[in-house]
């Protein structure tokens, strides 16, 4: 078998095969990091357009107030995108469970929706540069609809075939491929600055600085799906496995045993609906400072949007360190007390952020100010606290789960983060409209990681896994 149980009934990662499972989040991270960093800015700029007449560019130069207005609006289409998510993703799970075909039962809504979404996504910034809004958005929620035909069956492979024990390790391991993916993307964004685009005539509007990183990002999720088709065979790997899921079972880091025919325990039931409370809060406050942290840093910092970009990177490079280390960390402190740990690193730093103001001192012919450098040490430690937390949330909840029903237990995870990611754009969007404030972002974020911070500390319990300790170091692969 690829993963033997040895002798002293030890589980051993597999990590050539988590990583290769890894690819499905690398074109998942790369698309959306490309989704999120530009389109806020696509909205922004066409529904000034409609409103008043001018560019974004135009109103900002003004001095005006239009530019915090608009956001609701903003936040409204960002929010029905998330709203079909809350739909769909459940669906797709649901169905993922339920599916048996020759390749295997998630791998059929990962072809498909890969290729529904590679077509779709170099149309959005097409349309844009039309100042076609309809048509911009239609193709932001077909591409939404295929990412989420895609996404759920994507992330219910790691559990599929990781026993329980070792999902926190190979969470984040997955993680760090998905953050590469949005490393990409962060890349293309320093040398393809949106507002080289944005703040110039419309007659001097070059397509290519906007298609290019969306034609790249369709592209690399068709290869990198293409890597994950060939290496990972669901159903040979399914009867392979069968020994050390069951052994997983045993060992999992659960108050009541979960049996796949029988009613959910009311202790588990606590467990799972505190630990989705609590993700819930978090991801209000994560949405609001990724939906508008693009649009924070060209329109309040009035800095470039390469600025934004290297945010990204740095705490990007934070998470990874992050993710390498929360498994570990966990198998030490527990699960609970390695998220709890994220949250409050996180909760610190946007505090921080509160305080912060654009620095006045003038850097460019555009009239562009400096970034202030504190930033930085704010987004490496929320990037490796988030991390902390990401690597472990997920497994927390699939541990919850039945193994024939994965799926449904990651619509329930995808169910709390997009609910919340439905409601926290429109809900930023109006304070800002209410305060015509900037830095309430950051104190709106704060006080949601707070919350978050104090459901999970308060309400989630400590399961400590004593039966089993991970082997460190690659195995050695004997699959095919």
């Amino acid at each position: 078998m690829g993963e033997a149980v040895n002798q002293q009934g030890m589980l051993k990662l597999n990590y050539r095969r988590t990583l290769q499972i890894g690819f499905a989040f690398f074109g998942i991270l790369l698309l959306w990091q490309v989704y999120d960093s530009w389109c806020p800015t696509f909205l922004t700029d066409i529904i000034a357009r409609r409103m008043y007449g001018m560019s974004s560019a135009q109103l900002k130069y003004s001095g005006a107030h239009q530019i915090l207005n608009v956001q609701w609006m903003v936040g409204v289409i960002m929010a029905c995108d998330n709203l079909a998510a809350l739909i769909l993703l459940p669906i797709f799970g649901n169905l993922s469970d339920r599916t048996h075909t020759p390749i295997g039962k998630r791998m059929p809504f990962i072809l498909a929706g890969t290729i529904g979404s590679a077509i779709a996504f170099p149309f959005i910034p097409l349309f844009f540069h039309l100042n076609n809004v309809s048509g911009m958005v239609i193709m932001m929620a077909c591409v939404l609809v295929f990412m989420m035909m895609y996404r759920n069956p994507a992330v219910s492979l790691m559990p599929d075939v990781t026993p329980k024990p070792l999902r926190a390790k190979a969470n984040g391991l997955i993680n760090i491929m998905g953050y590469m993916g949005g490393a990409f993307a962060t890349v293309m964004g320093i040398f393809l600055k949106l507002t080289d685009y944005i703040n110039v005539h419309d007659e001097d509007r070059k397509l290519w600085i906007i298609e290019t990183p969306f034609m790249a990002a369709s592209v690399l999720i068709v290869i990198s799906t293409i890597v994950l088709y060939r290496n990972i065979k669901e159903n040979q790997l399914a009867e392979e496995l069968k020994d050390e899921m069951d052994l997983g079972e045993q060992l999992a880091a659960v108050e009541s045993p979960v049996e796949d025919n029988a009613p959910m325990s009311e202790a588990n039931r606590n467990m799972l609906v505190a630990i989705l409370a609590a993700e819930f809060l978090w991801f209000m406050a994560d949405n609001a400072i990724g939906t508008y942290i693009g649009n924070y840093i060209i329109y309040y910092m009035n800095s470039r949007s390469s600025a934004t970009m290297m945010l990204t990177i740095v705490g990007g490079a934070a998470s990874i360190v992050g993710f390498a280390s929360g498994g570990s960390l966990a198998d030490r402190i527990g699960r609970k007390w390695t998220i709890s740990l994220g949250l409050a690193l996180t909760t610190a730093a946007i505090a921080i952020a509160c305080f912060v103001s654009p620095t006045g001192v003038v850097m460019g012919a555009n009239g562009e100010f400096t970034f202030p450098p504190i930033l930085f040490m704010i987004f490496v430690i929320k990037g490796f606290g988030m991390a902390l937390v990401h690597s472990c949330s997920f497994p927390m909840v699939v541990e919850l789960s039945p193994a024939s029903q994965i799926g449904r237990f990651t619509g329930f995870y995808y169910t709390a983060s997009m609910s919340a990611q439905t409601i926290t754009p429109v809900a930023v969007g109006f304070v800002f409209r209410a305060t015509l404030l900037w830095r309430a972002l950051p104190v709106y974020a704060a006080l949601l990681y707070f919350a978050s911070l104090s459901v999970f500390t308060l309400r989630v319990k400590n399961i400590r896994v004593q039966k089993i300790r991970n082997l460190h170091g690659p195995e050695a692969p004997d699959e095919n």
